[in-house]
């Protein structure tokens, strides 16, 4: 559904009333249009704080793009960032900053003590009112929890705090921030999320933190088609989100085998048809779903790489007034399903090594939501069980979980009005996500240079102010 708001203040009319009103005036968020577009165009300004581990490896990531990349001088304090190579142009934040950047890179993964983070405000204060619309701010730290001393704890856990705040100040703009945390000596697993969260392919994801662990390093892939040669399983396929993750998965290169129910095969074959997919109508809460998938994909096409865990139900009642059925059949459609059927696969090794499993959370499960205790105990649960498997995968095989916020479908568009407006505003974009929005995250988790990307959960979600 077309949200007449966005449009309507983003005219010139428009645009004077909201702001004569007090009302929200939204920048419109600028998507992937190609997929060989660059990851980031325009000037770039990176800086590194004391100690930092990371700089020489984004100054390498960014060198790769053709944005004009410069890095912070002027202050002792960031006397670091001129590790971020030689293509990097000095840039002096003692004087007063007049360039447009599109994008602010500070690595703070070497911060040892809060004293140290006095390097945030010596980066950020003199640029961030210069980051231009739909701009990306993107931090990177060390992951509190692999810290040895408190202080030190203490510095790298407040880069949450400042990155969720910033992306509350410049939402207005259509620009998002996020942090990267990294496992000490993992930075050469940067790369695919560096370029994820720089990219448009993120437009809709802001205030989020990603743990990135040690793998074995990625051989290279084709920037355009990344998922070539790969197989993947998306359940709930036929339409909505579904249709797009199957559509993004496919337009990056993988064979996509889309499931729904009987119902359904209608519409999924129109979806699978025009990606060259394959089609399989089953009902995921049957009892013989899991060896049915299992028989399917074994027969057409040996082994998946993906499964994208993506069918779900509500069945919204409070809970005095739910019948046990709207209870079982969301348990059953939003969790227990993707158990068995992972664990199918697993038995039968129709899981490749390297391969990934993704499941879609919501944040109804991370901050609940009124008359849908049994979607949110589901999606709640999704996220236990991605934290515990993400523990136990072993080859190669990760595990991740997304968590869409008020993203533009049939079920939202059936919305009453103030609560689809309220949906959409409450966010620091102050607007709603669109299907591919989560498609686009699903396929930075599937790429093979994500291998360090395991047991985190993403909200999709434009930074809501609901949950965490």
């Amino acid at each position: 559904m077309s949200d007449l708001y966005l449009k309507l203040v983003n005219t010139p009319v428009g645009k004077t009333a909201a702001q004569s009103l007090g009302l929200p005036s939204p920048n419109p968020l600028k998507r992937l249009k190609r997929v060989d577009q660059p990851f980031v165009e325009g000037d770039v300004l990176i800086g590194a704080g004391p100690g930092a581990k990371a700089i020489s490896t984004l100054g390498a990531i960014l060198a790769a793009s053709p944005a004009n990349l410069h890095h912070a001088t002027g202050t002792e304090i960031l006397s670091e960032s001129a590790k971020a190579g030689n293509k990097a142009k000095t840039f002096d934040l003692s004087s007063p900053v007049d360039t447009k950047l599109s994008a602010l890179i500070f690595d703070a993964s070497g911060l040892k003590t809060p004293q140290e983070l006095r390097a945030l405000y010596d980066f950020f204060h003199p640029t961030i009112r210069k980051l231009a619309s739909n701009g990306r701010v993107l931090v990177i730290g060390q992951d509190p929890h692999s810290c040895r001393k408190a202080p030190q704890a203490a510095a790298q856990q407040a880069l949450e705090g400042f990155v969720r705040a910033v992306g509350k100040e410049i939402g207005k703009k259509g620009s998002t921030a996020n942090l990267i945390w990294i496992a000490p000596n993992a930075e050469n697993q940067l790369d695919s999320s560096v370029r994820f969260f720089l990219s448009a392919r993120s437009a809709y994801v802001s205030g989020q933190t990603v743990r990135i662990g040690k793998a074995d390093e990625a051989k290279a892939t084709n920037p355009v088609a990344a998922l070539a040669g790969k197989v993947a399983l998306v359940t709930g396929a036929s339409r909505g989100i579904g249709a797009s993750i199957a559509e993004t998965l496919a337009r990056d290169g993988a064979t996509v085998i889309g499931l729904d129910i009987p119902p359904a095969l209608e519409e999924l074959q129109k979806v699978t048809g025009a990606i060259k997919g394959k089609a399989m109508a089953c009902d995921i809460t049957d009892e013989k779903a899991p060896k049915l998938i299992a028989d399917f994909i074994e027969k057409e096409t040996g082994g998946v790489d993906f499964v994208i865990h993506n069918a779900g139900i509500t069945r919204d009642k409070t809970l005095g007034n739910m019948p046990e059925h709207f209870w079982d059949m969301t348990i059953a459609v939003n969790l227990t399903a993707e158990e068995l059927i992972d664990e199918e696969l697993a038995h039968r090794g129709l899981l490749k090594d390297n391969g990934r499993i993704v499941c879609i959370s919501s944040i109804s499960g991370i901050a609940g939501n009124f008359g849908q205790t049994n979607y949110s105990c589901a999606k709640s649960g999704v996220i236990g069980y991605v934290e515990a498997m993400a523990k136990q995968l072993k080859n190669g095989i990760t595990i991740n979980a997304i968590a869409p916020g008020f993203i533009e479908t049939q079920m939202t568009a059936a919305m009453p009005f103030t609560i689809r407006e309220a949906g959409r505003r409450m966010n620091s974009l102050s607007q709603g996500g669109q299907p591919v929005d989560v498609a686009e995250a699903i396929a930075w988790y599937c790429n093979p240079a994500s291998a360090g990307v395991n047991g985190n959960v993403v909200r999709v979600c434009g930074q809501s102010l609901i949950g965490k």
